[in-house]
C-alpha cells in the first residue's frame, strides 16, 4: 500500500498533516519531508500530525516521526499526534513515545468520543 498525504491550515494557524496508509521504510521520508515543508513555509503555532487514517507504521516510520518533532522544536514549534489508530497509538505506547506526541487518545472509528467507548472489564 502507498502512503499519501493531505495538509490543510486550521484556525489559529495550526497546519494538520494527514498521512493515510502505511509508513514504512519506503514511505517514512515523506512524513519527514511533509513536515519539514511545513516550516520551510512558515511558522504554525502547532504542527497536528493527524494519524487517524494510517494502517500500519514501522520503526522506521517511527523515527521518521521523532526526526519531524525534533525539526519542530528546533523551530519553536509544538509538534503532536492526533486522532491516531488503534495500530498507531500501540505502536506509540510500546515504544514509550506517547507522551512525546501529547498523549493522544486513539482514534475509534464510530463514535463520537474516545470517552464513550466502554472498555470490557473496566
Amino acid at each position: 500500500m502507498s502512503l499519501s498525504i493531505v495538509k490543510s491550515v486550521l484556525p489559529g494557524g495550526v497546519v494538520e498533516i494527514a498521512p493515510r496508509g502505511e509508513i514504512d521504510v519506503d514511505t517514512a521520508y515523506e512524513v519527514r519531508e511533509a513536515i519539514a515543508e511545513v516550516l520551510t513555509k512558515g511558522r504554525p503555532s502547532r504542527i497536528e500530525l493527524n494519524m487517524r487514517l494510517v494502517s500500519f507504521i514501522d520503526s522506521v516510520g517511527i523515527s521518521a516521526m521523532v526526526a519531524g518533532f525534533q525539526t519542530a522544536e528546533v523551530s519553536d514549534v509544538k509538534l503532536v499526534v492526533t486522532e491516531p489508530s488503534r495500530f498507531v497509538h500501540r505502536q506509540l505506547w510500546v515504544t514509550g513515545l506517547l507522551g512525546l506526541f501529547g498523549a493522544p487518545e486513539p482514534y475509534f472509528a464510530g463514535s463520537a468520543s474516545a470517552e464513550e467507548v466502554k472498555v470490557p472489564g473496566a
